[in-house]
């Protein structure tokens, strides 16, 4: 990358907020959208002045941004192959003179840091959110384009090795900041009414995300229609959207489980449903650390989740929560039983899970590391300049 940027002081000496330049492939709402807007708008504005850039056009999450008074330019590419993006993206940055740039997710990684190298930014750090599974062109990419990047923090440990092991990443260019949440709000948010949402009393098992195969949403259907033989009067809720929600409906109607699955879609109100719910079940067949168990540990709700990337920093199996095997319809059926059948056992692993997210991955800890990383790279330059 380009020379340091040394930040003079002002007449009164105090240094003006070193500006930050923040690039997201988009900005709809999702685990890593939401934790990139946390993280740029809890910076610390009197010593950070952040401007995001977002590659797709303006999603829902927009205007937190910009109710938190930061500058969004959205170029509104329809993927990553439109090229231009890239020097329009530079563009802007030799506009804002950021001293360093911070992106997330693959697309904006790799546009992100050749629009960065084209710009002169002078230090380029990439998020890396997940364990990429679907497809090895991206950990070549990756690879291939490592000469611009200063730093790529992982989201999970997990996730830091698979990047080493499979993207040949150097150890010295890899960190780990693990996602954090707004502990209070979970922990004291008041569960849903569930006649509400057309529920009862009885067992309720939550699913949120997207409804993905990345997410396996059928391996939980598989196993509650397993379940429900045994307890009839069990429910199943769905909350969010995806490619696999048509067949998923389809395949409840045929299974004459209308009834006992719901499906709301996506819901603002995840800290009263999590409230409201029985157990979070999670069966994704690769992750990097999904903000929904950390959401549902905060909120006091046990969970069921796959033995994942990201899972096993948050789980000590049969301590904090429980793990399966990813696929497993047997495995997943057979810990949602045990957690619904001894309330005793479910309201240990859900007080246990509370402290551990209490004490080191709430949102103030998150932050806090992401600014010591960024003034790690910057004084790094100062010292070189001087």
């Amino acid at each position: 990358m380009a020379d340091g940027i040394v930040l003079a002081a002002n007449d009164s000496g105090e240094r003006p907020p070193i500006r930050v330049a923040f690039c997201i492939t988009d900005l709809d709402v999702g685990g890593a959208e939401r934790m990139f807007v946390e993280l740029v708008t809890r910076l610390d504005r009197r010593r950070w002045e952040p401007r995001v850039f977002c590659l797709s056009g303006p999603g829902a999450l927009v205007e937190k941004l910009q109710a938190n008074n930061i500058p969004v330019t959205c170029f509104s590419a329809k993927s990553v192959r439109t090229l231009g993006v890239i020097w329009r993206l530079a563009a802007e940055l030799k506009k804002f003179r950021p001293a360093l740039m911070q992106s997330f997710l693959f697309h904006a990684n790799l546009v992100g840091r050749l629009a960065a190298w084209l710009a002169r930014v002078p230090r380029m750090v990439c998020g890396i959110r997940v364990a990429e599974r679907r497809s090895p062109v991206p950990l070549w990419l990756d690879r291939l384009t490592q000469g611009f990047v200063d730093h790529n923090v992982c989201v999970s440990h997990a996730v830091a090795d698979f990047s080493i092991r499979n993207a040949r990443l150097k150890d010295s260019k890899v960190s780990v900041i693990a996602n954090g949440v707004d502990y209070h709000r979970f922990a004291s948010a008041t569960a849903v009414d569930r006649a509400s949402l057309g529920l009862t009393t009885a067992p309720l098992v939550l699913f949120v995300g997207r409804l993905d195969p990345q997410k396996a949403p059928l391996v939980l259907l598989g196993a509650f229609e397993r379940l429900i033989a045994r307890h009839t009067d069990w429910q199943l809720l769905f909350v969010g959207e995806g490619p696999l929600r048509t067949s998923m409906t389809e395949w409840v109607i045929e299974h004459r489980l209308k009834s006992s699955v719901h499906f709301t879609g996506w819901r603002p109100d995840v800290p009263e449903l999590l409230k409201a719910a029985d157990v979070l079940v999670l069966p994704s067949l690769w992750e990097g650390m999904p903000n929904i168990v950390l959401e549902s540990m905060a909120a006091g709700l046990p969970v069921v989740v796959s033995r994942v990337e990201g899972t096993e920093d948050l789980i000590r199996d049969g301590e904090t929560g429980l793990l399966t095997t990813p696929g497993s319809v047997e495995e997943v059926e057979q810990q949602i039983e045990k957690v619904l059948m001894d309330r005793e056992f479910s309201t240990s692993l859900a007080s246990a899970a509370q402290q551990i997210v209490a004490n080191g991955f709430t949102l103030e800890a998150m932050i806090h590391s992401y600014e010591q990383l960024y003034l790690s790279l910057l004084q790094n330059d100062a010292r070189s300049a001087s």
